[in-house]
C-alpha cells in the first residue's frame, strides 16, 4: 500500500459514513480559521515536543484530526495568507512575497476571497489579528479586510507593535484603537469572544479568522505564562516557549467561547501556521522548532513550509485521528466552500483541492501540483517526490519524502528520468502561473524592490 493510499485508508475509518454527502444536509457549518505566525512543525506537545506547555491545542488534536503532512503555501507570511483566502498560488494573486509598509503589492479587489463568498451566501464574517495583505494598510488606495468580505475586523498591517505587549497599532473597522488592553493573542481572543457573543447575528452561520502575531518577534510574553516556564534558565528561550503557551491559551479561550455559545458541535475549525519558524533555533529570539525538518522560514525545504495542521468538525471527523494526507493552505478555500454547500467561482484557476471526498474514503482531486516559490528558489512535488532548485532550474535536487522527510539524500543522479520529467512539468506549471498573475515580482530583488515600477493593470 502506498503512503498516499495509507493516508486515505486512515481517513476512511475516522469518519461518519457518507460524510461528504451529508455535510450540508442541514444548516451550513460555522467556520473558524485560526492561524499562528511562524509556528514551527515541532513546537506543540501534540507534534512531539514533550517540553511544550500547549494543553489546549493538544486537547484540540485529541478532539479532531492531526495532519502530519500539512504545508503553508509559501515559506513567508503574506503569500501563505493570500492562498488561504483565495485557494490560489501566491504568484497568481500577485502576493508573492512578504509585503513591507508602503509597498504596491496587495491582494487585489479582483481576487474572489473566501469571506466574500461566504458573506454573499449569508454568513456573518469577522477577521481579528494580523492582516499583512497590503502595503497601504487602512488607506483607500488599496483594499482592506472589509473590501474582501469581512463585516467586522480588527487588524494590524504586519507585526504587533512595539511588541506583543499591549500593542498600539490595531485598527478596528478603519479606526485606530490606541493601546490594546492585553498582550496580543489574549487580546485577539477577547475581541473574537466579544464578536461571537454580542456583535454577530446569531441567526446566521459565521466565518471567523483569528490570525495571531505569536510567536513572531518582536516577542513579549505575559508574566502569567513566563511563570509556567520558570525552570528554563535562558531568558530568550523561556520567553519564546512561554509565547507559544500564550498563543495556546488564546486558542483555548476561543474554543471555550464556542462551547459557551453552543456552537462547538456546528463549527468546522482549522488550526495551522503561516510558515516555519524564525531564526536558527539556538540564539536570539528565534527559538522555534522544525521537528527535525530541513531549514526554516524563508526556505522551500520542508522546515520552511511543513507546519502543524489540526482540524475539528464534530460528527464529521472522528476524534483523536491522524492522517498523512498531503494538505496545503490553498486547500482551505475549496474545502470550506464545499462544507458550506457552495461551488467554487467559475472561470477561476484554483490550486487548492477540496479535501471532503477524502473524509468519505475517496480520492482528493488536486487540480494543480504542489509548488512553492520564494527567495529565488522553487520546490515542486508529485506524490512523495520533491524537486528543489533555483529559479533557473540549475543543479536541481530530488528527494523521496516517504523515506527521507529531512531531505538529507539527494537522489537526482539516481533518478534521472524522474528528474527530467518533473523539470519539464515544473517549467510548464511555472509559465502557466506567471502568465496569469501580475508581474510585480519582475521588479523585486530578494532584499527589496530593484527599482520603482508600476504594476501591470489587471
Amino acid at each position: 500500500m502506498t503512503r498516499a493510499h495509507a493516508g486515505l485508508a486512515c481517513l476512511v475509518v475516522m469518519v461518519v459514513a457518507q460524510v461528504a454527502a451529508c455535510a450540508v444536509e442541514a444548516a451550513p457549518p460555522n467556520v473558524v480559521l485560526f492561524l499562528a505566525d511562524d509556528l514551527g512543525y515541532g513546537e506543540l506537545g501534540c507534534y512531539g515536543n514533550t517540553a511544550a506547555i500547549t494543553p489546549h491545542l493538544d486537547r484540540f488534536a485529541s478532539e479532531g484530526l492531526k495532519l502530519t503532512d500539512c504545508h503553508s503555501a509559501c515559506p513567508v507570511c503574506s503569500p501563505s495568507r493570500s492562498a488561504l483566502l483565495t485557494g490560489r498560488h501566491p504568484y497568481r494573486t500577485g502576493v508573492f512575497t512578504w509585503i513591507p509598509e508602503g509597498s504596491p503589492i496587495h491582494l487585489r479587489r479582483s481576487e474572489i476571497t473566501l469571506p466574500r463568498l461566504l458573506k454573499d451566501a449569508g454568513y456573518d464574517t469577522c477577521h481579528v489579528g494580523k492582516w499583512h495583505l497590503n502595503g497601504l494598510f487602512n488607506a483607500p488606495d488599496q483594499p482592506q479586510p472589509n473590501d474582501h468580505g469581512y463585516d467586522w475586523w480588527l487588524a494590524t498591517h504586519n507585526n504587533a507593535a512595539p511588541s506583543h505587549a499591549f500593542p498600539q497599532n490595531f485598527v478596528r473597522n478603519g479606526r485606530p484603537i490606541g493601546k490594546a488592553a492585553d498582550y496580543s493573542a489574549p487580546f485577539l481572543a477577547e475581541e473574537a469572544t466579544t464578536w461571537l457573543k454580542t456583535t454577530r447575528n446569531p441567526a446566521k452561520p459565521f466565518f471567523l479568522a483569528v490570525w495571531t502575531h505569536e510567536p513572531h518577534y518582536p516577542i513579549a510574553t505575559a508574566e502569567r505564562y513566563e511563570k509556567l516556564h520558570a525552570p528554563i534558565a535562558d531568558p530568550a528561550e523561556r520567553t519564546y516557549r512561554a509565547n507559544v503557551t500564550q498563543l495556546d491559551d488564546a486558542f483555548g479561550t476561543l474554543m471555550k467561547t464556542l462551547d459557551e455559545i453552543g456552537a462547538a458541535d456546528s463549527t468546522l475549525v482549522f488550526f495551522t501556521s503561516d510558515n516555519g519558524p524564525e531564526g536558527d533555533g539556538a540564539k536570539g529570539p528565534g527559538r522555534g522548532l522544525t521537528g527535525g525538518l530541513r531549514e526554516r522560514k524563508r526556505s522551500v525545504y520542508e522546515g520552511g513550509h511543513r507546519v502543524p495542521g489540526i482540524v475539528r468538525w464534530p460528527g464529521k471527523i472522528q476524534p483523536g485521528t491522524e492522517s498523512e494526507l498531503t494538505v496545503v493552505g490553498s486547500d482551505v478555500f475549496p474545502t470550506v466552500l464545499a462544507a458550506a454547500g457552495l461551488e467554487p467561482p467559475p472561470g477561476v484557476a484554483l490550486d487548492g483541492a477540496n479535501l471532503l471526498p477524502a473524509l468519505a474514503g475517496g480520492a482528493v482531486a488536486r487540480p494543480e501540483p504542489l509548488y512553492w516559490r520564494w527567495g529565488g528558489k522553487v520546490a515542486y512535488r508529485e506524490g512523495d517526490w520533491k524537486l528543489v532548485a533555483d529559479e533557473a532550474l540549475e543543479k536541481p535536487e530530488l528527494y523521496d519524502l516517504a523515506a527521507d522527510r529531512a531531505e538529507s539524500h539527494d537522489l537526482a543522479t539516481r533518478e534521472p528520468e524522474r528528474l527530467a520529467g518533473m523539470l519539464d512539468r515544473l517549467r510548464t506549471h511555472t509559465a502557466e502561473i506567471e502568465a496569469e498573475g501580475p508581474d510585480w515580482w519582475r521588479a523585486h530583488g530578494w532584499n527589496g524592490p530593484r527599482r520603482p515600477q508600476p504594476a501591470r493593470a489587471r
